[in-house]
């Protein structure tokens, strides 16, 4: 890339523009299949900066920063180490938008994040690196299941919660029966406990998390009607009529009873068409 090419990017993505903006990053994808390691930092130094831009401040150019994540991606595995020390930050805004660009890498991004969560303790560094890999769509995440499962059980709140959320992105990128059967137990057992959690956004993601097992095949025949009796004491449809008094978990407990029943009825009529076919546990 000529010195020429880079100061153009550089000065339309300096722009407060957002048409400015887009045409530096038009401009960087069209560089980037080309480009030396030299030049992909050199890329990525000036996309980069495009992270800390605050949506809330210039809502008009959030939308560029999926658009930057992506650019960013697209310079290949060389950033891959740039992204993850971006996780570290400490700019909460520079931090989603490297993770959303990690999980635009896919694969190859998996065992790096894995490494950078076993090499540090630090519960914000852990929670990027595992919103990350929750937006890896690959089965290759199932190594992070364990991370997960770890981190579930933190004391540090923030950390609890992002784990018990991947725990569900996991179930939507693994296809069922490929989770191993002690780690699936656990996982499930896991996120049954995280619904006795203090903070009730931690448990509507705890509701959450176990319907994706259910609705991607990871759970048993027993466990998805464990999970639909769960819903209904979360919304006090027993005896005791004892309901959850967050709002936000029964909302995810309600709208979690009526996907399962819509896909039991889906279900059983299929099964009642000629040919049909029971389905089989997760």
């Amino acid at each position: 890339m000529s010195k020429e090419a880079h100061e153009t990017i550089a000065k339309l993505l300096a722009g407060m523009k957002a048409s400015d903006i887009r045409k530096g990053l038009a401009l960087a994808k069209k560089t980037a299949p080309r480009a030396d390691k030299k030049t992909v930092k050199s890329l990525f130094d000036v996309l980069s900066t495009l992270f800390y831009i605050d949506p809330l401040d210039r809502p008009d150019l959030a939308p560029l920063l999926d658009e930057a994540a992506v650019a960013v991606a697209g310079l290949g595995p060389d950033v891959i180490p740039l992204l993850v020390k971006e996780l570290g930050s400490g700019d909460v805004k520079a931090q989603m938008v490297a993770a959303k660009s990690l999980g635009e890498m896919g694969v190859a991004a998996v065992e790096p994040l894995i490494r950078t969560y076993r090499a540090h303790k630090n519960a914000e560094l852990r929670s990027f690196v595992l919103y990350a890999l929750g937006k890896i769509e690959a089965p290759e995440v199932v190594r992070a299941v364990p991370l997960a499962l770890e981190s579930a059980r933190s004391r540090d709140a923030d950390l609890r919660d992002t784990a018990v959320r991947a725990l569900g992105k996991f179930a939507e990128a693994i296809p069922a029966g490929k989770i191993p059967k002690s780690t699936r137990a656990r996982t499930v057992e896991r996120l049954r406990k995280n619904l006795a959690d203090l903070h009730p956004g931690i448990r509507a993601k705890a509701v959450r998390s176990l319907g994706k097992l259910a609705l991607h095949g990871h759970l048993t025949e027993e466990e998805r009607a464990t999970l639909e009796r769960t819903c209904n004491l979360i919304l006090g449809k027993d005896e005791n009529f004892e309901w959850d008094r967050a709002y936000l978990v029964r909302r995810e407990a309600e709208q979690l009873l009526e996907s399962l029943q819509a896909e039991a009825k889906d279900a059983a009529r299929k099964n009642a068409a000629p040919g049909g076919k029971t389905r089989k546990d997760g």
